[in-house]
């Protein structure tokens, strides 16, 4: 590399390798990962092919297990760590990152037991100032990000500012980005409608069809905006990308590893048995249940995340949870989102 890399990515996944990649198109990057051998075969053969098979990395990624090398991040680290692991891997690199750098979040959860989103677990866990914290979402499939495909996303923060640096440095033609300083609203879009997709990929097993598989994301789509508005998000978010554009995109897209999961749950598959198997990480199965606890405490229901939760975790059928959602009382489309 010609230049010292400026930005690193921690998380070597699924969604943070693209990332890097995107970095790397325009300057030098570090791949942080939490094998050596993975950063051996990345910088070895310019792939990550457990993670995203048969695409070339630019030269200007460098891979790298050693946590230190984040110390020449001096303007951004991305953390892409999935959302089980956020808290153990930034307090294990935290000391390292830079006290100049922007930090930004592209994990889609809520910590179970803590009900934290990802940006106030990097503060938390990392000692990191949450106005130096930025999140990013949005119907991101990242298999069409590696190949370069169109794709949006909007970056949150309070700061307009910090939001309008992070966008200025991933964004591309063909990855657009937006800002929103709703922080709040995003994380939890984010969060939540990787639960739904899991319903929407049993619907599709199951045959459901496109009028019902599009009631089932319609109302989905009000179970979060219940939540979010319980918790002060603006309820617009949910109109934007962060919100209808990624559960078109997770729910409808069989891209998504948590709608894979909802179709193999639907040939009546138990979570244990898919879990080891899936290419990469379904956040839904490891946020559902911080999402309803999340709801219990601000007093809102969430029938579909709840139907999802028994059918992961309590031996229920797909079929059973699907007609007992069929069976609900009708009520007012738009209450409790006014």
């Amino acid at each position: 590399m010609s230049d010292a890399p400026r930005v690193a990515v921690v998380g070597a996944g699924a969604w943070g390798t693209p990332l890097a990649a995107i970095v790397a198109r325009k300057e030098p990057v570090i791949l942080v990962c939490h094998r050596a051998e993975v950063a051996d075969e990345i910088n070895a053969t310019h792939r990550n092919e457990r993670r995203l098979p048969g695409i070339d990395l630019p030269a200007n990624l460098v891979a790298t297990a050693d946590p230190t090398a984040l110390r020449d991040a001096t303007e951004l680290v991305i953390f892409a760590t999935p959302s089980s692991h956020m808290r153990s891997m930034v307090g294990a690199v935290a000391a390292y990152v830079p006290g100049s750098a922007d930090v930004l979040s592209v994990a889609k959860g809520l910590e179970a037991g803590t009900l934290c989103r990802m940006s106030e677990v990097i503060a938390d866990a990392g000692g990191i100032d949450p106005n130096r914290i930025a999140a990013l979402s949005g119907p991101n499939l990242a298999s069409e990000i590696a190949q370069g495909l169109p794709a949006s996303a909007v970056v949150a923060a309070e700061d307009p500012e910090l939001a309008a640096r992070v966008a200025a440095r991933l964004g591309r033609r063909e990855f657009r980005l937006y800002v929103n300083r709703d922080i709040l609203g995003v994380e939890l879009c984010g969060a939540l409608k990787n639960v739904l997709a899991i319903a929407a990929g049993a619907a599709d097993g199951l045959g459901f069809g496109d009028n019902g598989k599009a009631g089932l994301m319609t109302r989905g789509l009000a179970e979060m905006m219940r939540v979010g508005a319980a918790a002060g998000a603006n309820p617009l978010t949910f109109a934007g990308l962060a919100g209808i554009g990624d559960v078109i995109a997770t729910c409808g897209s069989r891209l998504s590893r948590n709608h894979r999961l909802g179709e193999e749950l639907a040939k009546g598959r138990s979570w244990a048995d898919i879990e080891a198997t899936l290419p990469g990480t379904a956040e839904g199965a490891y946020t559902v249940e911080a999402a309803l606890a999340l709801a219990d405490s601000l007093g809102v229901e969430m029938p579909i995340a709840r139907e999802v939760q028994l059918a992961l975790f309590k031996g229920k059928s797909v079929q059973r949870c699907l007609i007992d959602l069929l069976s609900r009382e009708s009520k007012d489309e738009l209450g409790g989102l006014g």
